[in-house]
């Protein structure tokens, strides 16, 4: 019989933000926003007194400024991050050389055979999450399950500084009561399509089959089948390159409206900005996915000569790029954005919005 493995995902909570707070006492219990509220700037992170107000990561530095008023901005200093990420994977180190960066602020770990013996992957969550407090004074949340979706749904069910443990015989329940909008792979927009649907839990979801899965969303029709039955297969990778950073949304309905598709991507622009830096990614090579309403897909990209970092670039060459395709001849159900060409491959994880 095949062991279960055992997998956790820590998840630092409210990172960026929480450095801020414990490096300036002044900022503690405060709305801090990591960003700039002027021009085109975007929240990086913030602050849990800052969600309290509707403010979230990605969303405008201005929208962001009109939910919360009292909001202290800082700006980003990503050097401290990454040495403070560096420590924290330190930590991980002690127990397991199988470790997955996502980013600077989460990973997860295969402890199924920990370094130390100690045989429990709840002791060692607690083990880590201890440390993290004690040695540099921030706190981190913990899913502990037998795959990596579970484990990354179950690390955000008690934040801040929770710990949640699925067994494998409650996975199924655990699934099934699950909303689908607190799915891991399952965007805003496809969430919304299936609430229209009466789809609202795992149990709505559960209810399709494979062949209905892919129907209605295509190849990620397959992911949503598995994930819904808490089957995930991937192992944990350690020194996993990645090649591309992506983001992409399905339409609820076929859309031939040039200006709602321009706003799509300039939505979607902001988003991937973000997350590249807060990756500490950036690349030469911008590439625009276009899946039209008879599934046939187009895309095209552009390269340029240094690294992009300006979240403007990102959006003006990606309309440029529309332009390119059949747009406003063809209703499209789809679109994506991606960058590529990094001068310098961190260890993370291929983002990806369904």
């Amino acid at each position: 019989m095949l062991q279960s493995k055992k997998i956790i995902h820590i998840d630092m909570d409210a990172f960026y933000a929480s450095v801020e707070q414990r490096d300036f006492p002044e900022l503690r219990g405060k709305p801090v926003i990591v960003g700039s509220p002027e021009g085109r700037g975007v929240v990086l992170t913030c602050s849990y007194e800052a969600r309290k107000f509707g403010v979230r990561s990605a969303i405008p530095g201005k929208e962001a400024r009109r939910l919360c008023v009292e909001a202290i901005f800082v700006p980003p200093r990503m050097t401290v991050y990454k040495e403070v990420s560096q420590q924290v994977r330190e930590i991980f180190f002690r127990y397991t050389d199988l470790v997955e960066p996502l980013s600077l602020d989460e990973a997860y770990l295969d402890v199924t055979n920990d370094k130390l013996k100690i045989g429990s992957a709840i002791e060692i969550a607690k083990a880590i999450k201890q440390s993290v407090k004690e040695e540099i004074h921030l706190t981190a949340s913990a899913g502990v399950s037998v795959n990596k979706f579970v484990a990354k749904v179950a690390s955000g069910m008690q934040k801040p500084d929770g710990l949640t443990f699925i067994h494998p015989s409650q996975i199924e329940t655990f699934m099934e009561q699950l909303k689908v909008k607190n799915f891991h792979g399952i965007g805003r927009v496809t969430a919304g399509k299936m609430n229209k649907a009466w789809i609202f839990t795992g149990a709505d979801l559960k209810k399709l089959s494979l062949d209905e899965m892919l129907k209605y969303y295509g190849k990620p029709g397959r992911f949503y089948f598995d994930i819904v039955r808490g089957i995930d297969n991937r192992p944990v990778e350690a020194d996993r390159e990645t090649k591309s950073v992506s983001v992409e949304d399905t339409f609820a309905d076929d859309v031939l409206d040039i200006n709602i598709l321009e706003k799509e991507l300039e939505r979607l622009a902001k988003l991937l900005f973000s997350r590249l830096t807060k990756y500490n990614l950036y690349g030469r090579t911008i590439s625009i996915k276009v899946k039209y309403h008879d599934f046939k897909i187009t895309s095209r990209s552009k390269t340029f000569p240094e690294h992009v970092s300006d979240p403007d670039v990102i959006a003006q060459t990606v309309k440029q790029l529309l332009k390119q395709t059949e747009a406003g001849l063809k209703k499209i159900r789809l679109v994506g954005i991606a960058v590529s060409g990094f001068e310098k491959v961190k260890t993370v994880w291929q983002l990806k919005l369904f």
